[in-house]
C-alpha cells in the first residue's frame, strides 16, 4: 500500500460513499471504484461491503483505517520537516514576557535573533498576568512563576535559564539599621514587598520563604514595613533610595550590586522560585521558528549572564 491508497480508503470512509470520496479527492467516481478494486485485489481482502444502498467497512477496513491516519500524519510531517530545512525562517512569532525581563533582556535578545533571521516577524507583548497562550493566539512566553494550576495539563513549559530572588538594601539603610544576623531578624527590619503577579492580598506582612544556597535548608519570615507596592520596580527605587530591604530578582539588580549602589544582604540564602521558563500551548508539532527561537534563548541565558562573572553557569 502507498500514500494514495491510504488517502482513497480513508476518503471513502469519511465520505460514506464513492462518490463523496471521488468529491474529495476531484476524481471522477469511476476512478475511485477503479483504483479501490484494484486495491483489494491486491491485498486479497475486502476493505468494504458495498450493495446498491449502502457501503460498510469490514474488519480488514477497520484495521486499514486504524493505522491509516497516523501513518498519513506520519508523511506530512516528514515533508513538513524537510520542507523547513531547505526554506528561511519565515513568519510571525508572537511572544508574551513580564514587563522588566521583557525589557532588560528579552527585548535585546529578539532583536539579536531577527538579526540572524530577517524574514522573521517578531511580536512581543509585555504583561504583569500571563494570558491564555492559546486562546489569544500566542507562540509562547517567557515567565518567572509557575504556570496556573488550570493550564498545567494544556501548556508545555521548559526551563530557559536559572535565576534566584535575593535580599539587598542600600549602604544608607545598613549604616542605619544594620544588617540582619539571620532570616528570623528580618522581622524587625524595615521590609519592602512587591506584591506583583497577582497577589491580592491586602496584608501589611508577607511570608518570605528563604532557602540556604548550599545545603537547600528553608527558613521562613513573615516581613513587614511601612512601604509595598505591586510594582517591583517602585519596591527598586524604595530600596536604592535606603527606605529597606527587598527580595528581588538577580537579573535585575545584579548591575547594582556589582557598583555598590545595593548591598547583598544574607547572602548564603535566596529565593529559587524564579527561573525564565518558556511556556506554550501544547501543539502537535511546533513550528521550526518557534524551536529555533527556544534553542537561541536557552543559548543565550545558559550564562546567566546578570550574575557576576566569576559566579556564572557554564
Amino acid at each position: 500500500m502507498d500514500r494514495r491508497d491510504l488517502e482513497l480508503v480513508i476518503a471513502i470512509r469519511d465520505r460514506g460513499s464513492l462518490a463523496g470520496a471521488a468529491s474529495a479527492l476531484d476524481v471522477v467516481p469511476s476512478v475511485v471504484t477503479k483504483r479501490l478494486g484494484a486495491l483489494e485485489l491486491r491485498l486479497g481482502q475486502r476493505l468494504f461491503d458495498r450493495t446498491t444502498r449502502r457501503l460498510n467497512l469490514t474488519a480488514e477496513g477497520e484495521a486499514v483505517c486504524l493505522h491509516a491516519r497516523g501513518l498519513l500524519a506520519g508523511f506530512a510531517a516528514l515533508e513538513n520537516e524537510l520542507g523547513e530545512r531547505q526554506n528561511e525562517l519565515a513568519g510571525t512569532i508572537r511572544l508574551v514576557a513580564t514587563f522588566g525581563f521583557g525589557r532588560r533582556w528579552l527585548g535585546p535578545a529578539l532583536a539579536a535573533f531577527r538579526e540572524q533571521h530577517p524574514a522573521l516577524q517578531l511580536q512581543l507583548q509585555l504583561m504583569e498576568q500571563l494570558p491564555d497562550l492559546g486562546a489569544e493566539g500566542y507562540d509562547g512566553a517567557l515567565w518567572l512563576w509557575p504556570v496556573q494550576r488550570r493550564h498545567a495539563g494544556d501548556w508545555v513549559t521548559r526551563r530557559i535559564a536559572r535565576n534566584q530572588r535575593v535580599l539587598a538594601a542600600a549602604p544608607s539603610y545598613v549604616e542605619r539599621r544594620g544588617k540582619p544576623a539571620d532570616v528570623a531578624a528580618l522581622a524587625a527590619h524595615d521590609c519592602l514587598v512587591a506584591r506583583e503577579n497577582g497577589d491580592g492580598s491586602e496584608r501589611e506582612a508577607a511570608l518570605w520563604t528563604l532557602r540556604h544556597v548550599r545545603d537547600g535548608s528553608a527558613a521562613r519570615v513573615r516581613v513587614g514595613g511601612p512601604l509595598s507596592s505591586n510594582s517591583g520596580e517602585m519596591v527598586r527605587d524604595w530600596c536604592l533610595a535606603g527606605e529597606g530591604i527587598m527580595l528581588r530578582s538577580l537579573w535585575d539588580i545584579a548591575p547594582q550590586l556589582a557598583s555598590g549602589e545595593l548591598v547583598h544582604v544574607l547572602p548564603q540564602f535566596a529565593m529559587p522560585d524564579a527561573d525564565i521558563q518558556w511556556i506554550a500551548p501544547w501543539r502537535p508539532k511546533t513550528p521550526k521558528r518557534v524551536r529555533v527561537l527556544v534553542d537561541f534563548l536557552i543559548e543565550r541565558f545558559r550564562s546567566e549572564p546578570w550574575k557576576p562573572e566569576g559566579r556564572r553557569s557554564r
